[in-house]
């Protein structure tokens, strides 16, 4: 795979759906590619953030830790992006990301990342949209744990 395979990969991506075809394959030659095999963890809960990954092939689970062990709270594969809370709030990671196959990814760092998002505003907005999204989709699994119990 070359640099075009990881635009149109970054293109799949929503937040950077609307980047200029140019702006994209800059950022797919300042990126780098990253291999983990099964079992391997790109990042772990508590890390300091350093970069986001986007997933161009493979599985891996979201982990986070409890008091009984780490719990799987959800699964990403092809064209997931991780990691972007870390380096967009600068707060330690607050999940791990484990390769359950064979995984490739695009690594974004923090630097890059900051560049495209003062270049190209539409990109702050789809950033919130997705942590919005996201911030649902946990409440929900709330109110289905509290209602579980009662």
């Amino acid at each position: 795979m070359g640099i075009q395979d990881d635009v149109e990969a970054l293109k799949r991506i929503p937040l950077f759906a609307k980047v200029e075809p140019a702006k994209l394959k800059l950022l797919a030659f300042a990126a780098e590619r990253a291999q983990y095999m099964p079992g391997e963890a790109l990042f772990h809960q508590g890390d300091q953030a350093d970069a986001a990954y986007i997933v161009l092939g493979g599985k891996a689970d979201v982990l986070v830790e409890t008091p009984n062990g780490p719990l799987k709270v959800a699964e990403v594969g092809k064209d997931a992006f991780v990691g972007e809370i870390g380096i967009l709030c600068d707060v330690p990671r607050t999940a791990t990301i484990q390769a359950t196959e064979s995984l490739t990814t695009l690594k974004i760092t923090k630097d890059l990342f900051y560049r495209m998002v003062a270049d190209f505003p539409s990109i702050s907005l789809e950033v919130m949209r997705v942590l919005a999204q996201r911030l649902e989709h946990m409440n929900e699994q709330l109110r289905d744990a509290v209602a579980a119990k009662t």
